[in-house]
């Protein structure tokens, strides 16, 4: 900006060099007397500080020399054509007497213009090196330069060793910290200001609200309002646009809409402040109705305004009125800047229109970072994955340079997708760009990791981590325990605990894993640990503990811990119904079923799958078909396979054969080889071979190898005495084996888990101890004709071996170990990973009465309960 300055006298005027007196001093006229303030940012810098007086007319009848005045005038001219360096070279090769100290002052000025840090240095080092007193005034300007230039902590230092009486300066450094975050500094300095006796005006309320709202201080806030009004600024705009957006802060909306309704001269930043205040509280339709009251109002709105409105759009998919904003954005040109733009990309993809979101994209221009993860964010919401990675790598391509959010927003779509080799080729960027030491980036890595089921990968991310935070010590305790790897999670989170406290996530975390591997003593301490920290009020973490004491086999505790919940969620709901399901309470799942109803909480299709397989279990075909009924009429919900072949299990088990066959036939999605195994297996248990062996054909199309599905056929033909019909199906399946699945049991006694896998019995330490009980028991077994004839007659001495080698009869191991080693009347609990053979359920079922215990064995399909030779399972 150009600087004017007239010659028909001198404007500066330097103080004797013998003399550094601050009488001399005095003469000048302080710059900051003959001034209103204002704000720091404005445009007009230069005439704000060549506004000052410093001419003086104490000094005027002195002689001046003309080499003195040359070089003066010719600083300034540099000055005013612009030329800093010039005049900044000539300043530090002139001799402190030729200089004035107003010279000084205007060379700094025009650094603080400029915003040179480096003359302005060298500015000051010529100050220093010609000894001249940093007083009142020079040391205004060169605090002024620092903090404009960007130098805060070198301002601040002249700031503290110079009189600083003015408000000026007060307010400077005060919005200073403000803007860079420092928010304590900036209290601090307001209440020192006050200290000297130095009043503050409607500049410092401004800046210093900012503060109090950015440190939480609402009752200084409070105190500040009132400290104003009796400097009576509260009429002032500027001022009143701060304290409504202080309150906003501390969501005190009723306070801000006072004082925007007392406001008598509003102006588009109160209205700006309003909206925008509305819209950060959530109350999004509010915001809108301002907006709307603005345009009554005849105040035309700006960028900012379209903004603030766009964005409570967005929150609330007001689709409509954000297209009809677009439209006037366009109309006054705020179509042009990039910020609305991202708003605009933001509103259409939160509102759903995926066709306006990237139609926006493609009409901006000179797209930023923000842009770009907008689309790409859009995209994976969308579930279009694939072009999400697409428009990661263009970005890249197009030179610009991905962030954090960038990085981990496409890591994300792979996650949800299992694109695994994308991942990898994300991670390899990440790895070359060296962002590894982002934690939230690496959490992110380890996410994708776990969710495309690689877990050496995840697990190499992290022990790489240079700081584990809460997040990464989650991420990878879920990632194990839904990756069927809990026992590692329960580890881990045993060594997170040596390192951070486990909060609410962890919780919900590590539970299902003590539900997986029925750790019930390990559930129960965790259990005390979330009663303990209060986390219990955090919906999932009570959900889990529900579940966890439901696969547990301690259907009671989860009740307890059911009822527990003050508000119960769907979530709640249907894992307390599946819990009575699985236990084989079709009843009290019915009657839970219905108190859902009854609290106005409408079921899903996974509750609908619960309350349908609880009736399974419990033979209840009349309300199993109540519930279908109401599923696909009353709540039309889409029928998925598992509700089809819940039906099919309630008209077989129930004899109604021919019925069940109809009902797959008029199917409208195709049955696969568990719905027709659902009708075979109720052709066994009704001795229905015609029907079976119609449909075992669709069994063995959908699945020829599946030798379970053979078997049973087999079976069926034993039972009915076909032999001829099992020595054809044996030379059938010849060709195929047992599954050869790793099948185990194990049982938790005085807190050490202790594990029978089949086949290997013989390594357990009390495996003598066992096989001499179960010696006697088998004695036993004989005495009272008890027939625990197995049905195995299709498969040779060979294949029964093997098949003994698959079931391993490991669950009837692990009970026995529960007789010998728990306490008399302790109700021994077992979990196997695979279904209980039917030898085995009737070996426990004689071993609950034999031993008069009671027995709860967790299979892969459901809860057995033994007790006097009885099953909750009812066979």
């Amino acid at each position: 900006m150009a600087i004017t300055i007239t010659n028909t006298s001198p404007l500066w005027v330097s103080l004797p060099h013998q003399n550094n007196s601050t009488n001399g001093i005095n003469h000048f006229i302080n710059p900051f007397l003959c001034f209103k303030p204002i704000s720091i940012t404005s445009p007009k810098l230069s005439n704000f500080m060549l506004s000052t007086d410093l001419r003086t007319s104490a000094m005027r009848d002195k002689p001046i020399s003309l080499e003195v005045t040359d070089c003066n005038n010719k600083i300034r001219q540099f000055c005013e054509d612009g030329k800093l360096k010039e005049a900044v070279d000539l300043l530090c090769r002139s001799l402190s007497s030729n200089l004035e100290l107003g010279t000084y002052c205007l060379v700094l000025q025009c650094c603080a213009e400029h915003k040179s840090l480096r003359e302005g240095r060298r500015v000051h080092s010529a100050i220093s090196s010609n000894i001249l007193r940093v007083d009142s005034v020079l040391g205004a300007k060169l605090v002024f330069m620092y903090v404009i230039c960007g130098d805060l902590v070198e301002g601040r230092k002249i700031f503290d060793k110079i009189a600083n009486e003015k408000v000026f300066l007060w307010n400077l450094l005060i919005k200073e910290y403000s803007k860079v975050g420092d928010f304590k500094e900036g209290v601090y300095l307001y209440n020192k200001m006050k200290e000297f006796g130095v009043e503050p005006d409607s500049y410092t309320f401004t800046s210093v609200l900012k503060c109090f709202s950015g440190l939480g201080l609402l009752e200084e806030g409070e105190k500040a309002h009132g400290c104003l009004l009796k400097l009576k600024f509260g009429a002032d705009n500027v001022v009143v646009n701060s304290l409504i957006s202080f309150y906003f802060k501390f969501e005190m909306l009723e306070s801000a809409q006072k004082l925007f309704d007392e406001l008598l001269d509003r102006d588009v930043v109160t209205w700006n402040s309003m909206i925008s205040g509305y819209a950060s509280n959530g109350c999004s339709r509010k915001a809108i109705e301002v907006f709307k009251q603005m345009t009554c109002a005849d105040v035309l709105p700006n960028l900012t305004t379209m903004i603030c409105v766009l964005a409570a759009c967005a929150d609330i998919s007001a689709l409509e009125l954000g297209k009809m904003l677009h439209g006037y954005a366009t109309k006054i040109g705020c179509d042009h800047d990039l910020t609305c733009n991202n708003t605009l990309l933001d509103m259409y993809s939160k509102c759903g229109d995926l066709d306006s979101t990237v139609q926006v994209f493609e009409n901006v221009g000179d797209r930023n970072i923000v842009s770009w993860t907008s689309m790409i964010g859009k995209y994976a919401r969308e579930g279009l994955y694939d072009a999400a990675v697409k428009l990661f790598h263009e970005m890249k391509n197009k030179g610009i340079v991905p962030d954090a959010f960038a990085v981990t927003t496409v890591l994300n779509a792979c996650a949800s997708s299992g694109l695994l080799d994308d991942g990898k080729e994300v991670h390899d960027y990440v790895r070359k760009h060296n962002m590894l030491s982002d934690t939230s980036i690496c959490n992110a890595l380890m996410d994708m990791y776990i969710k495309c089921g690689s877990m050496e990968d995840a697990e190499l991310v992290f022990s790489q981590l240079l700081k584990v935070d809460t997040i990464s010590w989650n991420t990878m305790i879920g990632g194990y325990s839904k990756n069927g790897l809990p026992s590692e999670a329960l580890t881990l989170f045993q060594e997170m605990q040596c390192d951070l406290k486990p909060d609410g996530v962890t919780m919900s975390s590590i539970l299902p894993a003590c539900a997986s591997l029925a750790e019930l003593e390990s559930g129960k301490q965790i259990h005390a640990y979330v009663l303990r920290n209060r986390l219990f009020s955090d919906q999932y973490v009570a959900n889990a503990i529900v579940d966890m004491y439901v696969k547990c086999g301690q259907l009671g505790s989860a009740r307890l811990a059911f009822d527990m919940i003050s508000k119960k969620d769907l979530i709640s709901w249907t894992i307390m119904i599946a819990g009575y399901c699985i236990h084989g309470l079709g009843n009290e799942a019915i009657t839970t079923f219905n108190g859902m109803r009854t609290e106005g909480i409408e079921p899903d299709e996974n509750s609908f799958t619960s309350i349908l397989y609880g009736c399974v279990h419990s033979g209840l075909l009349n309300e199993g078909r109540r519930f279908y009924y109401i599923m696909e009429k009353e709540c039309n919900i889409e029928l998925k396979l598992d509700h089809y072949i819940c039906m099919v299990n309630l008209l077989a088990n129930a004899g109604r054969l021919t019925e069940a066959y109809k009902f797959i036939q008029s199917m409208p999605l195709k049955p696969d080889a568990a719905v027709w195994g659902s009708l075979l297996q109720g052709c066994r248990t009704h001795h229905d071979v015609k029907l079976a062996e119609k449909v075992a054909e669709h069994v063995f199309e959908l699945e020829p190898d599946n030798i379970l599905y053979y078997m049973l056929l087999g079976i069926i033909y034993e039972e009915a005495k076909t032999w001829e019909k099992v020595n054809w199906l044996k030379k059938r399946i010849s060709h195929l084996g047992p599954k050869k699945n790793p099948v185990c049991s194990w049982i938790e006694v005085k807190e050490k888990v202790q594990i029978f896998i089949a086949g290997n019995t013989k390594a357990h330490p009390e495996y003598k101890k066992i096989e001499m009980f179960l010696k006697k028991l088998r004695a036993r077994l004989k005495n009272e004709n008890y027939s625990l004839k197995a049905k195995y007659a299709l498969v040779d001495a060979e294949e029964v071996k093997k098949e003994a080698c698959v079931c391993g009869h490991s669950e009837i191991s692990a009970v026995t170990f529960g007789v010998l080693n728990l306490a008399p009347g302790k109700t021994i609990r077992v979990t196997k990973n695979s279904r209980v053979c039917r030898e085995c359920h009737e070996t426990a079922k004689f071993i609950s009465k034999a031993c008069g215990r009671e027995i709860v064995l967790r299979d892969s399909h459901r809860f057995h309960h033994f007790k006097d030779a009885r099953c909750t399972c009812k066979g």
